[in-house]
């Protein structure tokens, strides 16, 4: 990761206060941050992987910012997404008593996001750097950016929160599968990458259901479908679901799995799921998912499971079923 905070702080082109915490918003489990204090440091992290990895990094970390606390300094690292960029800057302002500092790549938005700073807050100073740029305004007047803060909103009657996957409305290839599931899917079901609970709420309208467990590794997402799936066989697990596996054995997974790493094609991401549902199925279980056409997930589905197929989609997506995990490849 660009090493645009190190730079200014060794510097001294930014100058943190000697006291107090300091807080950072949203930073990456490759972020660089040698030059912080870090026994003064709180992350928050909503993500499980970037949290956990942090974690291993001796960082102190929360998943949200603890209600009443104020801070020395906020370090804002920018998401993709333009509406949580200004609900961060607008939540750092709130809470900091001294430099808020915002850092981003090109490709992010900070161009435009330091454009709207500069005149609400003025900007101190700043380092172009590696496609990306760094930004710092010393306590800013909160008040300045109200119109940021963040609200939930609403994708077709479910609550959503800015930022989260297909946050303005239902995601199609998740509405695709969703319309393929048979009416009987099995007693115990899990959700992997459950976002904020669409396909949940789809899973639970069938009886037979006793359990469904939602797995999700963005806290954010996951307290947005506990606020959607209120049903009482709902499980809630704030996990990286390629690694999380669950207390009793399940008889269907389904799935619309994550394919992208920042902004870049990534189908490890999916192969990841694919690989933890066969580990997890009963001898007889199916899992049922949804994915570009482009993605090569078939071999995949050939080599863990004993059978698998197509059995929907359209120009866009594929939904595909397989059955019995291979049982020299579970577990």
């Amino acid at each position: 990761m660009s090493a645009r905070l190190s730079l200014v702080l060794e510097n001294g082109d930014l100058v943190l206060p000697d006291e107090g915490q300091i807080l950072l918003l949203h930073p990456t489990a490759g972020a660089e941050l040698s030059a912080l204090p870090r026994e003064r440091v709180l992350a928050v992290q909503p993500m499980r992987p970037d949290h956990d990895a942090l974690a291993a990094r001796g960082f102190e970390m929360a998943v949200a910012v603890p209600e009443g606390e104020r801070f020395a300094a906020v370090v804002v690292f920018l998401p993709r997404a333009k509406d949580l960029a200004r609900a961060l800057v607008a939540q750092a302002a709130g809470v900091c008593d001294g430099p808020l500092v915002v850092d981003g790549a090109k490709t992010d938005g900070i161009e435009s996001l330091l454009k709207d700073l500069r005149k609400r807050a003025g900007v101190e100073g700043t380092l172009s750097k590696a496609h990306g740029k760094i930004a710092w305004t010393v306590a800013p007047d909160s008040e300045a950016f109200a119109d940021w803060r963040e609200t939930p909103g609403e994708a077709d009657g479910f609550r959503t929160v800015p930022g989260v996957f297909s946050a303005d409305g239902v995601d199609p290839a998740s509405a695709l599968l969703a319309g393929a599931l048979p009416g009987k899917l099995g007693r115990h079901v899990v959700d992997l990458g459950a976002g904020w609970g669409f396909l949940a709420a789809r899973v639970l309208q069938d009886a037979g259901v006793k359990r469904l467990d939602l797995v999700e590794a963005d806290a954010r997402a996951l307290d947005c479908a506990r606020a959607n799936v209120t049903d009482l066989r709902a499980r809630f697990y704030w996990a990286d679901a390629r690694s999380w596996m669950p207390d009793a054995v399940p008889d269907v997974v389904v799935m619309n799995p994550p394919f992208h790493t920042g902004r870049t094609a990534d189908p490890e991401l999916g192969r990841g799921f694919i690989a933890a549902a066969a580990r997890m199925l009963s001898p007889g279980g199916r899992l049922f998912l949804v994915a570009n056409r482009q993605l090569p997930y078939e071999a995949d589905l050939s080599a863990l499971f004993t059978t698998s197929e197509q059995i929907g989609g359209d120009g866009r997506f594929k939904i595909l079923r397989a059955e019995r995990p291979s049982r020299g490849r579970r577990g």
